[in-house]
């Protein structure tokens, strides 16, 4: 009877060390570097934030945040690196709205919602409608007008096939009930340049790459996206209030992780990036360049992917728009 007692005993002391040892390690959370994936190349807005981001957790936490920079097959490469890693939260995912666009445009060797985690939104960006000064329309109605008087005749140019500004045109057609034309280049700088010289009419763009060419003049700026005027573009109206409020396309960045991630860990990150988008100093950062502090929680991040998948799928089926990965 001793012998079992005691047996007894070691086992109920070996479980509770466990589970304290768990708990312990939970709490000791995070205990060596992060790597943090971008799966864009260096240089582009993805990065610069994952960089602001990764420092201030690093200041918060005592321990190093690495920007790990994996591009590739429209940003497959890096997401499915992030499936394949460790779910106990030292790989984490800095991915934009692209992630619930792509598997409706081509298969990928995952589920973009079943095996991700969200963490937390980070930032959003308005979209701004922009003219070349030759279009003969001032304000969003006149163009509306314009372009149902010459379905097909107005052409729009954005940097490939089925990113974010090629699919907020089609939803603009859809909403606004006229038939412009998408131009796709192989990347912004030219897009930009054709839409600078006239040779196309109109491009959806975030305010930051066309803030210096509106201010110019070069082209004119007929309204932006979102429930509130951008701080960046003041002075130009929203869909809403131009007077087409179905109308609706922004960009988002968020933090995914793993799926088999422990909700410990989802939650002590997602707070801890909700607390640093409320610095007064990381806010300013966002604003100079044209972008919005995004709070959300995990929860709030997981129905918003799911909303906006089911939204693009809809806008690309109705476009009939093809991409071959």
């Amino acid at each position: 009877m001793k012998i079992c007692t005691t047996l007894a005993q070691l086992v109920t002391v070996g479980v509770l060390m466990a589970v304290a040892s768990s708990a312990t390690a939970q709490r000791a959370y995070p205990s060596k570097p992060i790597r943090f994936i971008v799966p864009y190349a260096q240089g582009a807005t993805t990065t610069e934030l994952a960089h602001l981001l990764g420092q201030k957790l690093t200041e918060s936490w005592g321990q190093p945040v690495i920007v790990d920079n994996r591009p590739g097959g429209n940003t497959v490469i890096g997401s499915e690196a992030l499936v394949k890693s460790t779910p106990d939260g030292y790989t984490i995912l800095l991915v934009t709205t692209a992630h619930v666009i792509n598997p409706n445009l081509f298969p990928t060797p995952y589920d973009a919602i079943k095996d991700f985690a969200p963490v937390a939104t980070v930032v959003r960006a308005a979209l701004v409608l922009v003219l070349s000064p030759s279009v003969p329309a001032n304000n969003l109605q006149e163009f509306i007008a314009l372009a149902k008087s010459n379905p097909g005749q107005l052409n729009h140019a954005s940097a490939g096939i089925g990113g974010t500004t090629h699919l907020a045109l089609e939803f603009f057609n859809i909403v606004a009930g006229v038939k412009i034309q998408h131009i796709s280049y192989k990347g912004g700088g030219q897009a930009l340049s054709d839409l600078i010289g006239g040779h196309v009419q109109l491009a959806f763009a975030v305010p930051d790459t066309v803030i210096a060419h509106i201010k110019s003049g070069r082209l004119r700026a007929i309204a932006t996206s979102g429930e509130t005027r951008s701080s960046a573009l003041p002075q130009v109206p929203t869909f809403t209030e131009a007077g087409l409020p179905g109308f609706d396309a922004k960009i988002w960045y968020g933090v995914l992780a793993p799926a088999a991630i422990p909700k410990e860990i989802v939650d002590k990150l997602s707070t801890e990036i909700a607390r640093i988008l409320t610095v007064p100093e990381f806010k300013e950062k966002l604003i100079s360049q044209a972008l919005e502090a995004f709070i959300s929680t995990p929860d709030q991040f997981a129905a918003l992917m799911k909303a906006d998948m089911s939204k693009f799928a809809k806008v690309i089926k109705t476009a009939n728009i093809k991409i071959e990965n």
